[in-house]
């Protein structure tokens, strides 16, 4: 499927934010990179103009993590945050990282790789595994 299509990235993309101000994380680049075809939401890291226009959209609250704020939208298919996990880069260095796909940041996958085995969940492990995988590949 053309990353465009995907439902998900299409609610985000209607939002119109600034592309300099925000990056897709969580499991998005995976979805990105073709490494997974489905994903349950996408996680988005905000600042500046992108932050105004989410908080703008519904209230924040507090992130799972208990790290900065998060704003749910499109029935929880997009979930914006101020900041990212504890032990991460700030916003701005997550951000300004960002590589584009099709025009849309992303974290780099040796960024999320880095996360996903800090964080060393259940559920992240195949993720590693794909990620792990597709890096020694290229």
């Amino acid at each position: 499927m053309e990353l465009r299509q995907h439902p998900f990235i299409r609610e985000l993309l209607s939002l119109n934010l600034p592309s300099t101000d925000y990056v897709v994380a969580g499991s998005g680049p995976l979805l990105a990179h073709g490494l997974r075809q489905g994903v349950s939401d996408l996680d988005v890291v905000a600042r500046g103009g992108a932050w105004k226009i989410a908080s703008s959209l519904a209230e924040a609250v507090s992130a799972p993590s208990g790290h900065g704020l998060m704003v749910v939208l499109f029935e929880g298919h997009i979930e914006i945050f101020d900041r990212w996990l504890p032990g991460t880069q700030d916003s701005d260095g997550l951000i300004d990282s960002a590589e584009l796909i099709q025009g849309i940041p992303f974290c780099p996958l040796s960024e999320v790789l880095a996360w996903k085995m800090r964080s060393n969940r259940h559920k992240d492990q195949q993720d590693i595994e794909l990620i792990r995988g597709y890096i020694g590949a290229v």
